[in-house]
């Protein structure tokens, strides 16, 4: 008799109740979260969560396609034009910078009556 263990995983069945499957539907057709939210915490299939909506949704039927997860695109949309914006101003900044620091060569190329940016040695 063979006393190894297995190494692949008994796959456990789950019931949920018809009542928790129209709340997770409710949620979604409400936009509180999304179907690949609910496939993650629940542990269950994205095409399980597909069934439930199809069974439970009245504005879901079978054989359409819902994109439920727009507010989080939209909410990345909006995420990564704020982050542009950031950096818009930080390049700003820094071309404020490189304009004031070219001026105050030039004003000192002409104080010391000499080109500062030719008679510079980095490593003096």
């Amino acid at each position: 008799m063979d006393t190894k263990k297995s190494n692949f995983r008994v796959k456990s069945y789950r019931n949920f109740s018809e009542d928790f499957k129209r709340q997770k539907v409710q949620e979604i057709t409400s936009k509180k979260i999304t179907i690949r939210e609910i496939s993650i915490i629940y542990d269950v299939a994205v095409q399980t969560v597909y069934k439930w909506l199809y069974k439970y949704s009245t504005e879901n039927q079978k054989q359409t396609k819902v994109v439920v997860e727009m507010e989080s695109e939209a909410q990345k949309t909006l995420f990564y034009k704020e982050r542009v914006a950031d950096l818009e101003r930080f390049i700003g900044q820094k071309q404020i910078q490189i304009e004031f620091l070219e001026k105050l060569i030039e004003l000192a190329s002409e104080e010391f009556q000499t080109d500062v940016k030719k008679t510079f040695h980095p490593n003096c």
